[in-house]
């Protein structure tokens, strides 16, 4: 076993394995009548997505919200300029929507939340953090 050998095997690569290789590349370098289908996979398969901040000042402003989460982009909904009970319409508006969607909808802190479609996941919660830094304080 040379030392080249020793580095395939440890990076996984058999001589099988260059035998394809030769082999595609003499193939390739072929003429041949039929293309067949490339093998190339893109990593970058879904685009940016933009994360929209909104502070609605009336239950009016609702469906501009419901149209970014139609659009696919989450949404941080920060109801602190409007009233107790717009904030509760919006709330109820969103959730309908965020439902239709398929999506997720979860409280950030006090008056903000977030609204994601269907196609954004959201792991953990706020309040977790919250009761871990409480837990630190009591220790």
């Amino acid at each position: 076993m040379t030392f080249m050998d020793r580095i395939m095997g440890f990076f996984g690569v058999t001589d099988e394995d260059l035998y394809e290789e030769e082999t595609k590349e003499q193939d390739e370098s072929a003429p041949s009548v039929q293309k067949g289908r490339s093998n190339i996979v893109s990593l970058h398969t879904q685009k940016n997505i933009r994360l929209v901040l909104f502070e609605p000042k009336t239950y009016e402003e609702s469906p501009e919200i419901a149209d970014h989460l139609k659009s696919h982009r989450p949404v941080v909904v920060n109801l602190q300029l409007v009233r107790r009970d717009q904030g509760i319409r919006i709330i109820d508006f969103l959730s309908g929507t965020v439902y239709a969607l398929g999506g997720n909808i979860q409280k950030l802190g006090n008056n903000i939340f977030i609204c994601t479609p269907a196609n954004v996941d959201i792991q953990g919660t706020i309040t977790d953090f919250l009761r871990e830094d409480e837990a630190k304080d009591l220790r």
